[in-house]
């Protein structure tokens, strides 16, 4: 008897049906044949690059369909046999590979870096751990909603090193969310074997840390994984939370084509190439005479025909062009800004701080989808009690306070966005953002030119100096999201502004991140209005007019020019961007071409801020206007200090009334 008819799995059909105990060898198979297909296009030049899963199609395959098709699912590489079982059709998927319009991503990405939320299904990222996140959204907002449904999510043994992997697990259980985590252990990351990345005996252990069920399982076996996460899911709709599935498996590929598999023993090889669950499967339904060798024969015949007729449809396409107009536009979700009005002149005087916790409270009334996010933001209020009082208003569902967790969190924001919603994450201060960076940077800003998903997150930013809290409490990081483009950045000097703007930020269907300088939270009062209002995202406002010299900036940076032009009696105008990104070109065209000459100020440190693109654009368009170089001030190139006389030095502002003195005398 050889390998491949031995009995090395134990199939228990259970209750399963004729017709789907067919269905799931179609399933594999159908994958199956693609790859053997790609393998070959890929010799010959027509697709680039190839991750294959040949041999963990029962996990993809199983998985899949114990779902229902509207139930989110979150693949990786080796996971074809998702998109083939959720019936994408196969020229997109073709289209797809071969960098082509049709695809999913206009050229724009490769493999299976898209989604298709027709079809519920969102492929990855390369760096493997941030799906997991976007699943735990997802099933939030199943939650939420009462759908009495589950997400699922693929990670690999690799990407349980990943710190996302620990968060978006410890999330999901702390809030009890229904989500499958599965984790396909192949073996092998890349080259690293197991033993290098985890000492635990199953990755299914880790499960008990998190206070989840947990349970590994054959990932061979189509069968024991089918009926695995049926009964998981049926579970889980009743009573939600999380559960993680270990399913043991074989990578018989390199990680990707050009890999190759020396570094596996030929002896593991062999073990594993008998326990190919395609084979195996094949072969017991024949002994159980639910299928004959004529019948796959015939299946066969089929899946190559619809193989071949997809190949020849995604051949006929032809190669993408590039549009620039097109390509610029896709960068942000469509929006069209509407201003609303006060309904009424009725005014109060309000501090900055009141005017941010106006906004969210006035959004909260407005978008009842919308869910706020941040640490000890629920009945604490938040570290600056902007929203103290909210979970009384609105309920602990839709206020939520979160473990220390920022990547995950902003991670679930989009998946609450991908079901629809809105999202606003807190960041408790701005400088602990970098722990949520790759979200931001890589998954918020990059969706829609990607795959035409928009992202509905709001990321409130604490932010700035001038209180004596040193170098992890007072940074002003917006340059480090400047370059990013399909990000939002708004940073406003005032509460009136400060209202107008992130009521406007939460319309908005595109990530924005919403600076609030924490230094005027307290100190600045004026009279807004009690209603709710919005001002347009990306318009600058000359809030001193002036014809000397110009001074362009934003957020504490207006407040300080104000002080000293007035201070030295200065005919000098002062733009306040209010918006960084998008920028108001020609608002600055404006007010150059008025006065001649420019200060571009801002509190971040100088090398490298937003006021070294702001002087490249002015001498590069505006030219012909200046009447001396542009000049920048901003804070000196070292972290910020914490003793209030060091930051006084670090801090611009005697370095501005100089800067200014000497360009007005020019």
């Amino acid at each position: 008897m050889s390998n491949l008819t031995k009995p090395v799995f134990n199939y228990k059909k259970g209750r399963i049906k004729k017709d789907t105990l067919i269905d799931l060898y179609k399933g594999m198979l159908f994958p199956r044949m693609i790859e053997e297909k790609m393998l070959i296009l890929l010799r010959q030049g027509k697709i680039s690059k190839w991750f294959s899963g040949i041999g963990q199609e029962a996990i993809s395959v199983g998985a899949t369909l114990a779902l229902a098709s509207d139930e989110f699912i979150f693949p990786m590489h080796r996971n074809l046999g998702v998109f083939t079982s959720r019936n994408i059709p196969l020229e997109r998927l073709f289209a797809q590979w071969q960098g082509k319009a049709m695809g999913f991503t206009k050229g724009r990405d490769r493999s299976f870096h898209f989604g298709a939320p027709d079809y519920h299904v969102v492929g990855m990222i390369s760096h493997l751990g941030p799906q997991l996140s976007l699943a735990s959204g997802t099933a939030l907002a199943h939650l939420l909603k009462k759908e009495n449904k589950v997400s699922l999510a693929f990670t690999g043994e690799g990407g349980t090193s990943e710190g996302e992997f620990h968060e978006a697990l410890n999330v999901a259980a702390v809030w009890q969310l229904p989500v499958i985590f599965v984790i396909e252990n192949n073996g092998y990351g890349l080259s690293t074997p197991a033993s290098e990345q985890y000492r635990c005996e199953h990755l299914a252990d880790r499960g008990k840390g998190y206070g989840m069920k947990s349970m590994t399982i054959d990932g061979n076996n189509i069968l024991e994984v089918y009926n695995t996460i049926n009964k998981v899911a049926k579970d889980l709709r009743k009573n939600p939370e999380p559960v993680l599935i270990e399913c043991q498996t074989f990578r018989m590929r390199g990680h990707e084509e050009a890999s190759g598999t020396k570094y596996v023993p030929k002896k593991l090889m062999e073990e594993w190439a008998a326990k190919d669950p395609i084979e195996h499967y094949e072969r017991w339904l024949i002994a159980e005479d639910i299928l004959s060798e004529t019948t796959i024969a015939d299946i066969r015949k089929d899946n190559k025909a619809k193989i071949e007729a997809g190949l020849k449809i995604a051949g006929d396409e032809p190669p993408v062009t590039a549009n620039l107009s097109e390509e610029l536009e896709d960068v942000y979700a469509p929006f069209h800004f509407t201003a609303t009005a006060p309904a009424s002149d009725k005014t109060t005087d309000k501090r900055f701080i009141d005017a941010i916790s106006d906004a969210l409270r006035q959004s909260m009334e407005k978008h009842d989808d919308l869910v706020l996010m941040g640490q000890d933001i629920a009945e604490y209020g938040g570290v600056f009690k902007i929203t103290d009082g909210f979970v009384r208003a609105f309920g602990k569902g839709r206020v939520r306070n979160t473990p220390l967790c920022e990547s995950a969190i902003l991670g679930i924001g989009l998946g609450l966005s991908i079901k629809g919603m809105k999202a606003m994450v807190e960041m408790q201060f701005a400088d602990f953002v970098t722990c949520g960076f790759n979200q931001i940077v890589n998954n918020l800003a990059k969706l829609h030119y990607r795959w035409a998903q928009n992202a509905d997150v709001v990321i409130r930013m604490p932010c700035g100096g001038g209180v004596g809290a040193g170098p992890f409490h007072s940074q002003t990081n917006e340059a480090w999201f400047f370059h990013t483009p399909g990000l939002k950045i708004v940073y406003p000097s005032n509460p009136y502004d400060a209202k107008g703007l992130l009521l406007a930020a939460l319309e908005d269907p595109n990530p924005v991140l919403f600076f609030e300088h924490k230094a005027l939270y307290r100190s600045m009062t004026e009279s807004i209005p009690d209603d709710y209002y919005t001002i347009e995202i990306g318009k600058a406002k000359v809030v001193q007019s002036g014809s000397k010299a110009s001074i362009i900036t934003y957020a504490q940076g207006v407040n300080w020019a104000k002080t000293v032009v007035e201070d030295m009696g200065l005919d000098v105008e002062i733009l306040d961007l209010r918006s960084l990104m998008p920028i108001d070109y020609a608002a600055i065209q404006e007010t150059v071409a008025k006065t001649n000459r420019v200060l571009i100020l801002h509190e971040d440190s100088l090398t490298g801020g937003i006021g070294g693109e702001i002087s490249a654009w002015i001498s590069e368009h505006c030219f012909e206007h200046l009447d001396a170089p542009v000049v920048r001030c901003g804070s000196l190139d070292t972290p910020i200090p914490f003793s209030k006389n060091l930051e006084a030095v670090y801090q611009p502002v005697d370095r501005f009334k100089e800067k200014l003195a000497t360009l007005l005398a020019y």
